[in-house]
């Protein structure tokens, strides 16, 4: 279970995911690749039924593929013993889910709450670390609430902190603004934003939350059990010196030259069944099977 640090934090080659019951055959996940690299926050988005949530229980060890490759800090998530599962999902990754009773125990405290994993660790002389944690999450104020006292968002920040609380390299999220309203989740984006930034610990977000993809340096979108398109945001500055945000839209191609063209795209031209394909100077050319190239146009 040794962690290779030149690795990615999460790297998926080819993971297939098959359930099987009453004589039916679902493949939820299709070859899916992903690599993350130590240090990223990202949101994974798609449909309902696009295998998201099926990709989420796989890196929290709580599911294994039917074929493929999954590592996650460099350790192997298909030869793990049930020992190590255990230990890999108490140290390894931290978990930030969409409904609250998951992430707090209603009789406990915020600060309780946070100490709880440490103390199940065996780890003494807490009180400095939760109080930091709780801090950084916005939530200090909160310490000595129990989770009835508290707001939806404030619940879910301190869930940020419960995730933290034995330092994980890397914190997995399902939904976690799924019952929020805006401008609330956007103050629980922030607060995981802020836990990315000061502690180093990657970041996946699992969401059908479009919004959410405002907060992250990278969306990757899912679709028939494949990433489909990744979107990388960095800032930039315009001509009056004023900065603002730039967003950039790529396909995702696999080990044997598979894209998936984005749905809007194919509806505004009419592709459906074939599309004809050309080798230009720089680039692929791609469109609809009943279009005529300006190849073949030149050639007339």
């Amino acid at each position: 279970m040794s962690s290779n640090q030149s690795a990615p934090d999460i790297l998926c080659e080819d993971v297939v995911r098959i359930f099987r019951g009453d004589g039916i055959e679902v493949q939820a996940l299709q070859g899916l690749n992903l690599r993350v690299e130590r240090g990223e926050m990202i949101a994974v988005v798609g449909a309902s039924g696009s295998g998201k949530s099926t990709l989420l229980t796989i890196l929290s060890g709580l599911d294994v593929p039917s074929a493929g490759k999954a590592h996650v800090a460099g350790i192997d998530l298909l030869n793990m013993t049930r020992k190590q599962r255990v230990h890999y999902q108490r140290q390894t990754v931290g978990f930030i889910w969409q409904q609250t009773p998951r992430n707090l125990l209603p009789y406990l405290t915020a600060a309780e709450n946070v100490e709880l994993p440490m103390a199940l660790a065996g780890r003494k002389n807490t009180s400095g670390l939760v109080s930091d944690l709780l801090e950084l999450t916005g939530v200090g104020y909160c310490r000595d609430r129990t989770p009835a006292q508290l707001s939806g968002g404030e619940q879910q920040r301190v869930s940020i902190a419960v995730a933290m609380a034995n330092e994980p390299r890397i914190i997995l999220a399902d939904e976690p603004t799924g019952e929020l309203d805006e401008a609330t989740s956007a103050d629980v984006l922030e607060a995981m934003r802020a836990v990315n930034q000061e502690l180093d610990v990657t970041t996946l977000i699992v969401t059908h939350d479009p919004t959410v993809s405002e907060h992250v340096q990278r969306t990757v979108q899912i679709r028939d059990g494949r990433c489909s398109t990744e979107t990388f945001r960095r800032s930039g500055v315009n001509d009056d010196g004023d900065e603002h945000l730039i967003a950039e839209e790529f396909a995702v191609i696999d080990k044997v030259g598979r894209l998936q063209l984005p749905q809007d795209f194919m509806s505004a031209l009419n592709m459906k069944d074939r599309v004809r394909l050309g080798l230009e100077d720089d680039h692929v050319r791609v469109s609809p099977h009943n279009s005529t190239s300006k190849a073949t146009k030149d050639q007339q």
